[in-house]
Parts: structure tokens; sequence; C-alpha cells
């Protein structure tokens, strides 16, 4: 009986509008609407950390086709987390697809995006607010 290979892909990020090269961008791979934006509960997520010098392109390996939504934080002082000042990121973030940002994080259906068996490429901009 022959064995059928396991079907994966690629996303490569194409990350833009870094304000400086200090700390990580941490990067979340989810598929569950519940834990997005903030996955850090989701224990299923794919969490990539990169020192943001070298973040211009992130390449996500070896994804499963499914249904996606990738949300990342510049972690300017990296400490592991947004930081935030009332109520408000006092760091970068940015998601696929860029939906427009309003009063809060989007909604994972705003940013999600399949993954087939194909490499997908998507160029994420990244927001600041203060």
């Amino acid at each position: 009986m022959p064995v059928t290979p396991a079907i994966s892909a690629s996303i490569d990020l194409a990350i833009t509008g870094l304000r400086s090269k200090k700390g990580n961008v941490l990067v979340c791979l989810s598929t569950n609407p519940d834990y997005f934006p903030d996955c850090g509960k989701d224990a299923k997520a794919r969490k990539i950390k990169v020192a943001a010098a070298k973040a211009g392109n992130i390449e996500i390996a070896g994804v499963k086709p499914g249904t996606y939504a990738v949300a990342l934080i510049h972690d300017e002082n990296a400490n592991g987390k947004m930081d935030m000042r009332l109520f408000l990121p006092r760091e970068g973030f940015g998601f696929s697809r860029n939906p427009k940002i309003r009063m809060g994080p989007p909604k994972f259906e705003s940013s999600q995006f399949t993954v087939g068996a194909q490499d997908a490429h998507y160029a994420v901009h990244m927001n600041y607010i203060l």
C-alpha cells in the first residue's frame, strides 16, 4: 500500500512598517476565532518569535490546509507581551489581510485566509497608536 505524503505549505509574511529594529516580532498563527487575536491561551496556535532586525520576511513552514489568521506584535522591549497604556497598545501590531483598525482589534473573519497545498504569500503592515 503506497504511503500518501502529508500535504503542507508555507506561509510567507512580508512585514512592512516596523518603526524600529528593537526587540522582537511575535507571530501567532491561529485557526480558532475564540482565541484571536490574543492567542496566548490557544494550545494549538503556532507561535514564533523573530528578532525585529530580521523580521522583514517571516516564513511559517509545515502549515496544514485550513483556515487561519495571523496576529503580530512588535514587542520592542522584548518582554514577551503587548504593553498597554489606558487601554491603547504602546507597541506595534499587525494582522493578516490588513483589516481596518477601529475600536478594538479586528475579528478573526476580517483577517482569515485559506491555506491549501500551495505556498501562500501575504504582506502585513504594522500599525502604531502611541
